[in-house]
């Protein structure tokens, strides 16, 4: 073979590779965009129904679509796309309305023109109280120590079911001031009720008050991975004892 088609079939072969990756690039960025993203859980704040280091896929269809779904989120539209509005008792992620740089995790408690409601630590809605029955405690061991932890089954006014902790007896947030969600905004709150900064707090406290409609991203859908005892998803070696394996491939709820 000469030098010059030697030279010839390895351009080539350069070639198909760079076609290769920037297909497989184009096909991730449209994926990520147009159906699923990946999220990591930083905090307790939806305990004991998401954890610290559980992996969630977040379809980005759910809602239709806005311009924070877009690599880097460039400000090419406002508003959204294909817009369905979310549903009572959802978890869904979104941008922090003071600040778009920072993702949150919460559940859909209020829609547009709810009067929601704290009294002595229970959730009411338009004026009635969240039916709500005790269940088992949780068993919190994060501190490396067993803690028994109050837990709640809330059933919404829409049929959704999920469970709250109640950490602490009279908390700051179980008795609050009626909060009417304006029109085109939600209400969010943590699972974890007494350690969750959410729409109850307003944001001039650092907390997120109403969510605007557009920076909701979409609805988590499946735990895909989770791992505990501190561990990063990197650390293969720990993996064996670490890995919740129970809560692979469960569906958020």
């Amino acid at each position: 073979m000469s030098v010059s088609s030697e030279q010839k079939r390895r351009q080539g072969g350069l070639a198909e590779t760079i076609r290769t990756m920037a297909g497989a690039l184009i096909i991730a960025l449209v994926i990520r965009t147009l159906l699923f993203q990946a999220f990591t859980i930083p905090s307790g704040s939806m305990e004991a129904t998401l954890l610290v280091g559980d992996y969630l896929f977040v379809s980005t269809y759910a809602y239709g679509y806005t311009h924070y779904a877009l690599p880097l989120s460039p400000p090419l539209f406002s508003g959204r796309i294909f817009g369905s509005q979310p549903k009572r008792g959802d978890v869904v992620v979104f941008r922090l309305p003071w600040d778009d740089s920072v993702d949150y995790i919460k559940r859909v408690i209020g829609l547009p023109g709810d009067r929601i409601e704290m009294i002595d630590g229970r959730l009411h809605i338009n004026g009635t109280a969240v039916k709500r029955e005790r269940v088992e405690d949780y068993v919190d061991t994060d501190d490396g120590y067993p803690i028994r932890v109050r837990r709640w089954r809330e059933t919404l006014p829409n049929g959704v079911s999920y469970e709250t902790l109640d950490r602490v007896e009279n908390s700051e947030y179980d008795n609050t001031a009626p909060y009417i969600v304006p029109a085109g905004h939600f209400f969010m709150m943590g699972d974890n009720r007494d350690n969750s900064n959410d729409s109850r707090v307003p944001p001039a406290r650092g907390g997120v008050g109403y969510v605007p409609f557009e920076n909701i991203l979409g609805r988590a859908e499946i735990i895909f991975f989770s791992i505990g005892d501190g561990a990063s998803a990197w650390q293969l070696w720990r993996w064996p004892w670490s890995l919740r394996w129970r809560r692979l491939l469960t569906v958020v709820r």
